[in-house]
């Protein structure tokens, strides 16, 4: 018997460790400054979306306060924050970009 409660908790470790990683949504932030033409070109550069997909998500954005443009892997989703935010900061506009975890 002592046996089944080993093997149960050695096969309880390898399960977490095989645990897939966490995965972020990347999310942009209304503004009542950043133009809607630039935020779609943001989103079809950092987030390869056709023009449709981009204008979609830029309603959203309007609309709604927010929108998601994609779920990544925590350095992705890191990297495309940054490369948001400083492609924003560069042309003058205050766009602001977020992760949050899934």
């Amino acid at each position: 018997m002592g046996n089944k409660h080993e093997n149960g908790t050695i096969l309880e470790r390898q399960a977490q460790k095989l645990k897939p990683p966490s995965m972020y949504q990347v999310i942009l932030l209304n503004d009542d400054y950043s133009p809607m033409e630039f935020v779609v070109a943001i989103v079809q550069e950092y987030f390869n979306k056709d023009r449709e997909t981009a204008m979609q998500i830029m309603l959203k954005v309007h609309r709604d306060g927010k929108g998601i443009c994609g779920v990544y892997s925590k350095d992705i989703a890191l990297t495309k924050v940054e490369l948001v935010l400083t492609h924003a900061r560069k042309a003058g506009h205050p766009l602001q970009c977020v992760m949050e975890e899934v």
